[in-house]
This record gives structure tokens, C-alpha cells and sequence, in this order.
């Protein structure tokens, strides 16, 4: 396993790194300042994005990426670094066209859309000229087994009506969001990871209703965590992606890459926290002595720094794996990064809150911000129980094959006795 960047990567780091120092942190103030106005997009979101793009710095994370399509087309590996460099400003990923959830609505489209869909959708997503939703998650059942979706699709001659409601459907209240790819059932009947599709709908179809912008923490994001009603919602028969039956599988194929992006970028918010704490700590004096002299301070500097170490060392070997066996194969270590990684987070966060004592609960610093997304993080995209129920019974099923190998490493009563 080769986990080191190459020259690239390397160039690709300190280009993305300058850009996001140049153009990006000198805006954090704007953007606040706009969206707490009500003006979403940003007025200088468009010049960014097509700064970005002249610099080569778009569709990062495409590997599949054709010749004639715009980008880099970066294997999961080499775009992990980038990913979390992006992940030190909250909003940096939608300036190279990177952002969630297009990023994994750009890989389902490009796996399974068929051209018309292509030229429709994927196209101007690459492209930037649109944003997107997925719409799985739903209020009435747990959604983290997406063999509980209820939302129905039932075909009426050449068009699908959907029923059904979810929530908690990132970018859905982004004025851009052109469509959202919709996960329900089209055989409640079958086997139970063949009941559901997925289908594209347009934002503007009748019976699609933008319900509510849920605050999360009390946080409310612009491009929104929302609920979503669809009511006798008429699409064509054409808009169903893939196969009838395959959404479950498609969501798997989704999920992979996915969760790398999500873990890199929450590994770039815990190097913020943690170099906003070692700073705090050499400026402060509580005692006649700096904060970083006091042995427990020191002690979470240097706990953070092996925590943060471990996670991306885990998560490049996920990403490694992903290209290199596939996501099936890596199954195991894609449910221990999403586990491990923002639970790390919270941890180098509360410290880091902790040493900046009242200030770290204010929006003077980004740790407040960097703790909701922690929290939120051991939910999305399945909770942590979830993960690790998947990692036992992984490791249960690999015990099945070796049961009994490791009983020569016991030692048994009578021979103590002798």
C-alpha cells in the first residue's frame, strides 16, 4: 500500500492551497455578511467559480472523468488531499465545483444515466451552471436502511407518479437546484433490495413542495438541510435512472466515494481547530503562564495531532482500496472512516473550544461551526451504530473462517496445574 502523494498531487496541493488562501479565506467575512442579508448565491461566488476553472482547479474528483468533459478526473487517492483542504471553509468545495451533494449525483449520472439524461443533467452539472439534490432520507422511518424507504413510485403508462416525503435533502433550497434524484419504491413486493429506483425530477415539477429550511443546531445552512413533500409528482418513464430495482445497489455506489470526501474534508476542519488551538495556546497566559505550559493543554495538542494522524491515515487507505479492489471491497473500511473520523473531529474541536474558552462559543472563531458539522457528521450518511454493526459483522463473518485457529494460544487448566 502506497499511501504517498505524487508530484501532482503535490502541485495540485500547494496550487489549491494558494487559491483558497488568496481568494477564499479573504471572504469568509463577505460570504457570512450576504448570506445573513438573504443574498444566496453570493455575489462573487460566480467569479470564483470561473477563477477556478481557468486554474484548472474544477471537477477534482471524477475518476471515471471523460476526455471531452471538464476537469481533472483524480483517482479517490489523489483527490483525498484536496478534499480536505477544501474542508477548511465551509463553502470552499462549491468553488471548484466539488461540492456535496452534486459530487455524488455527478457519479451516479455518469454511471447510469442514459444520453438524453447525460445531455440533460450531467452535463451542466460538470459545467457548474446547475445544483442538485438526493433525496432518500425520510422523517417516518429509520432511513440509514434504505430497504425502509417508503415513498412510492408507481408507473401509469409512459410516466411515474411519486408519493412520498423527505427531509433533511441538502442543497434542496439552493436557488440553483435544478433537480433532485429521488429514491423510492417501484416494487414494495420484492425482494427487499429490489423494491426501490431511483428517478430523476425536476425541482419545478408539480407536486414538488419545499416544506421547510430545518435548522440543525439551530444553525440554518442557505443551500439547506430540507424537507421536501412530493404529492402526485408526474415524471416520464425516461427520467427513471437505470433499471427498475436497482436503487438500492445504485445508493451503495454512491455512498463509497462519498464518504471519503466527507471524511477528508472533516480532517481539513480538525487541522483549522487544531491550529487555531496551538496558536490560542501561545498567546494566552492564565497563571503567569502560557496556556500550552499547562501539562493538560499540552497533553490535547498532542493527542489531537495523533488522532488526526491515525484518521487520514485510515481514510487514504479506504481510498486506496476503493481504486485499487472497489467499493464492495472496501465496504469494511468505508463504514470504519465514517465512524472514526467524526468522532475525531468532535474531540480535537471541544478542545480547541475548550482553550479558547468563552470566545470558542461565539462566532468570532469557526469552532462553533466546525462542532455543529462534527455532530451532525455521526449522523450523516447512516449514524455510527450503524457502521459499526456493518464492522462486527464483517469481522464475525471472517471469524467464521478461521474458528478455532487461534485456541492454540490458550493455555489450558491442567497444564497450569502441572
Amino acid at each position: 500500500m502506497d499511501f504517498a502523494y505524487n508530484a501532482n498531487t503535490q502541485a495540485l496541493r500547494q496550487q489549491l492551497r494558494d487559491f483558497l488562501d488568496s481568494h477564499i479565506v479573504p471572504r469568509i467575512g463577505a460570504w457570512q455578511q450576504e448570506v445573513a442579508a438573504g443574498q444566496y448565491p453570493v455575489s462573487f461566488m460566480a467569479d470564483l467559480k470561473a477563477l477556478a476553472r481557468q486554474e484548472g482547479l474544477w471537477n477534482l474528483f471524477l475518476p471515471s472523468l471523460k476526455a471531452d468533459e471538464p476537469g481533472r478526473g483524480l483517482s479517490n487517492l489523489d483527490y483525498a488531499p484536496l478534499a480536505e483542504i477544501m474542508g477548511r471553509v465551509s463553502w470552499a468545495s462549491e468553488v471548484f465545483n466539488c461540492n456535496a451533494p452534486d459530487t455524488g449525483n455527478m457519479e451516479l449520472l455518469h454511471l447510469f444515466a442514459s444520453p438524453q439524461q447525460n445531455r440533460q443533467w450531467l452535463q451542466p452539472l460538470l459545467a457548474g451552471e446547475i445544483r442538485s439534490a438526493f433525496a432518500m432520507t425520510e422523517p417516518d422511518v429509520a432511513s440509514s436502511d434504505a430497504s425502509n424507504i417508503q415513498t412510492l413510485i408507481r408507473r401509469e403508462g409512459d410516466d411515474y407518479v411519486i408519493n412520498g416525503r423527505k427531509w433533511f435533502i441538502t442543497n434542496a433550497s439552493h436557488p440553483d437546484c435544478a433537480f433532485l434524484i429521488v429514491m423510492g419504491k417501484t416494487d414494495p413486493e420484492a425482494d427487499a433490495h429490489r423494491q426501490q429506483s431511483m428517478i430523476i425530477v425536476p425541482f419545478n415539477t408539480p407536486g414538488v413542495e419545499l416544506l421547510r429550511n430545518i435548522p440543525v443546531m439551530h444553525h440554518i445552512a442557505p443551500e439547506g438541510h430540507s424537507e421536501l413533500l412530493l404529492r402526485n409528482v408526474r415524471v416520464p418513464v425516461s427520467n427513471l435512472l437505470g433499471a427498475e430495482g436497482d436503487g438500492f445497489m445504485m445508493a451503495q455506489a454512491r455512498l463509497g466515494p462519498g464518504r471519503v470526501h466527507h471524511c477528508m474534508r472533516a480532517i481539513g476542519m480538525a487541522e483549522l481547530a487544531l491550529e487555531l488551538m496551538v496558536d490560542r495556546a501561545q498567546e494566552r497566559k492564565t497563571f503567569g503562564r502560557y496556556l500550552h505550559q499547562h501539562g493538560s493543554i499540552g497533553d490535547w495538542i498532542a493527542r489531537s495531532r495523533m488522532e488526526i494522524e491515525q484518521a487520514r491515515l485510515l481514510v487514504l487507505k479506504t481510498a486506496w482500496m476503493i481504486d485499487e479492489v472497489g467499493a464492495k471491497a472496501a465496504r469494511r473500511e468505508i463504514a470504519m472512516i465514517k465512524a472514526v473520523v467524526p468522532s475525531m473531529l468532535a474531540g480535537v474541536v471541544d478542545r480547541a473550544m475548550q482553550v479558547f474558552g468563552a470566545m470558542g462559543l461565539t462566532p468570532d472563531t469557526p469552532l462553533a461551526d466546525l462542532w455543529i458539522a462534527s455532530r451532525a457528521l455521526r449522523i450523516a450518511d447512516g449514524p455510527d451504530e450503524v457502521h459499526l454493526r456493518s464492522i462486527a459483522r464483517l469481522e464475525i463473518d471472517a471469524g467464521k473462517d478461521r474458528r478455532g485457529s487461534s485456541s492454540d494460544y490458550l493455555t489450558p487448566p491442567d497444564s497450569l496445574r502441572r
